[in-house]
């Protein structure tokens, strides 16, 4: 993703989502996941899908079970 989209998607998802808190980090190698942060904290990944001339943005959100608090 290029700088501009990522500018792009990350104001968006901080007015949807109502936070400053959430940043979308750039690949760090070529060809490297879009990392999707909230406090510092990977939470997921960014991906751009260019189809049929449509482009859209997928986010994936990870949630690991050590991270959930016990019943």
């Amino acid at each position: 993703m290029k700088p501009a989209e990522i500018q792009a998607v990350q104001a968006h998802l901080r007015r949807l989502l109502g936070t400053q808190k959430l940043t979308i980090r750039a690949a760090q190698t070529r060809n490297g996941p879009v990392e999707l942060l909230v406090d510092g904290e990977t939470i997921g990944t960014v991906d751009r899908d260019d189809e049929d001339g449509e482009v859209a943005y997928h986010i994936t959100i990870s949630v690991l079970s050590e991270d959930l608090p016990l019943n």
